[in-house]
């Protein structure tokens, strides 16, 4: 706990067995209250893994749901198990769980509702090994977002995220896609409902174990990004009324 606060950690996996116990190993727990293990229908053992190192709550899926999926059963759980603070963390070892000290610090002392730990402020994105085109690829995309939304991320696509509880049930998350255009669709959400958002440097690596999509996906992606930002301005002039904003 911090502030009497209690953290639970939620890690959304697909096929994480070679990186979920050094994930989890890094884990503050003097601070962190519970960790939930979401297993979205992974091919290896996943599963097997987070039992022996540990893990107290685990979900499977007897299908696969796609990430957004996963982040709705992680949230769901987390808010369940009675969470203040809940910080969602990729347990494939892209970003350190070491910042999740500071991150919960700023919600905690009520600074701010939802903190993200971003790889593009400072240098580290690039010398992480993110290859050039989504590096560029993401500079454009939050560029568009920002103008649209009205924001000033420095970048919209990290899976490095932490929120209060409140936020969470404020926000419509269970009408969001079931796909990566999800982690989009929430952070438009919450801007939606005038929450702030702050940021954090965030180191991070790439590696072959590390989740990514290819550039295929990424470009479906960026297209789903920009459709979901013309949405939340049409829906703030009131053009339209879309569901995920209601």
């Amino acid at each position: 706990m911090l502030n009497n606060k209690k953290i639970v950690v939620v890690l959304p996996a697909y096929n994480a067995s070679l990186t979920l116990e050094k994930t989890y190993k890094e884990i503050p727990m003097d601070i962190v209250d519970e960790v939930v293990l979401v297993d979205d229908n992974s091919r290896d053992d996943t599963v097997d893994v987070g039992k022996a190192i540990g893990i107290n709550h685990i979900i499977k899926h007897d299908v696969n749901k796609g990430y957004g999926g996963n982040q709705k059963s992680c949230y769901n759980k987390a808010l369940e198990l009675g969470a203040d603070i809940v910080v969602m963390l990729h347990p494939d070892y892209q970003y350190t769980p070491l910042l999740i000290p500071s991150i919960c610090h700023l919600i905690a002392q009520d600074l701010y509702p939802v903190v993200l730990g971003s790889r593009i402020l400072g240098k580290g994105a690039l010398r992480g090994g993110m290859p050039r085109y989504k590096y560029l690829f993401n500079r454009f995309l939050t560029l568009f977002e920002n103008i649209l939304i009205n924001q000033k991320l420095s970048e919209y696509h990290t899976g490095y995220r932490a929120f209060n509880a409140d936020v969470l049930r404020s926000i419509n998350y269970m009408a969001n896609n079931d796909d990566f255009i999800f982690d989009n669709e929430m952070l438009a959400q919450i801007f939606m409902k005038n929450f702030e958002i702050a940021e954090i440097t965030c180191p991070t690596k790439y590696f072959d174990e590390a989740s990514s999509i290819n550039f295929s996906r990424s470009v479906k992606y960026g297209l789903g990004v920009m459709r979901v930002s013309v949405n939340y301005r049409l829906h703030k002039w009131k053009v339209i009324s879309h569901k995920i904003f209601k």
